[in-house]
């Protein structure tokens, strides 16, 4: 029976693998032998590691599967499959989802945060005060818990282009973290990482869709198309170059999330060579620089406000970037 249920589940909330194709989302087609091509790969590895979970009996048995990943898309199948784990958490009031960030998936922690969000965004809003797991004692938790909204915002552009993109539509707020009038900023952030995926890792058309956004939306934007090309590549270093040139005097949010994509390969344990070379291009930093920048620039407490600590710790590193600063260097 409990497996019955789980099918369920699966079938209801998650999507199947040719569902998140480029191709079936209708996103403007890549030639097979691209780099941009293997963009797809992201995706499919989140859908194996929501459908190893849903089913698993148990952590090792989740584990053991996303083992066979390749350590590129680990972190993938990782968001994949703390998003099953939330639901199933969030239905029936589990502690499946803090047993896996506990232990095997805490160097992914980052990654499974937006695999939180993809799960809100299949749940009521009722049960979101349900899904984050109490994880107290880990370094980033609950500051970076916002990659949580972050996710949710990927997940309405990807599967919601028309409405969150071309149409621009701006979510409902909610209290995450006490913080109501930044969930909106940080689902941008989401939306805007969903751009480099939706448009092939094309700067071009990157940089038109932000245009089409509100003027004050699109810094947010512009922050979460750094952390994705970083994290996911798809492209050479020319086109990271001309994304930066692109960005204009939105450089500084390309560049802070270029860092917290630097920061969340080398927690992961694997930075690919496409990591190395987009932080260089965006930030003009090594990983290591940039991860040490990242520690550096981490805010002391997560005290309450309207301005949560997340955001703090982004504006400095953004100041890094800023032109008055970098001219001190």
């Amino acid at each position: 029976m409990a497996r019955t249920v789980r099918s369920l589940r699966r079938t209801l909330l998650a999507p199947e693998l040719a569902e998140v194709s480029f191709a079936r989302r209708g996103f403007p087609p890549l030639p097979a032998d691209s780099p941009a091509a293997r963009l797809q790969d992201v995706p499919r590895a989140v859908v194996c590691g929501f459908e190893w979970a849903i089913e698993a009996r148990g952590i090792e048995e989740i584990t053991q599967r996303l083992d066979l990943l390749d350590p590129e898309q680990r972190g993938f199948g990782y968001e994949g499959a703390t998003m099953a784990l939330t639901v199933l958490d969030a239905m029936g009031r589990g502690h499946r989802t803090r047993d896996l960030l506990e232990g095997p998936g805490r160097p992914h922690i980052l990654l499974a945060y937006i695999g939180i969000g993809f799960a809100m965004a299949r749940l009521p809003r009722v049960l979101w005060g349900r899904v984050l797991p109490d994880l107290t004692g880990q370094p980033l938790h609950p500051v970076m818990s916002w990659l949580a909204v972050d996710g949710y915002g990927f997940d309405l552009a990807y599967f919601h282009t028309r409405r969150w993109v071309d149409e621009q539509r701006v979510p409902a707020s909610h209290p995450w973290q006490g913080a109501p009038d930044y969930f909106p900023r940080a689902v941008d952030q989401g939306i805007g990482r969903a751009l480099w995926f939706i448009h092939g890792a094309r700067p071009e058309r990157v940089d038109a869709a932000i245009r089409a956004f509100a003027g004050h939306r699109q810094a947010d934007l512009w922050s979460g198309a750094g952390l994705a090309c970083v994290f996911a590549g798809g492209c050479g270093a020319d086109t990271f170059a001309d994304l930066r040139r692109l960005a204009g005097r939105h450089a500084p949010e390309l560049a802070q999330g270029a860092v917290f994509a630097a920061r969340a390969r080398e927690l992961a344990g694997y930075v690919p060579q496409h990591t190395a070379v987009a932080t260089r291009a965006l930030t003009g930093l090594s990983v290591e620089a940039a991860v040490a920048l990242a520690d550096d620039s981490a805010p002391p407490g997560t005290g309450p406000g309207p301005v949560p600590a997340y955001e703090h710790w982004r504006r400095a590193i953004r100041a890094h970037f800023r032109p008055e600063v970098a001219a001190r260097r």
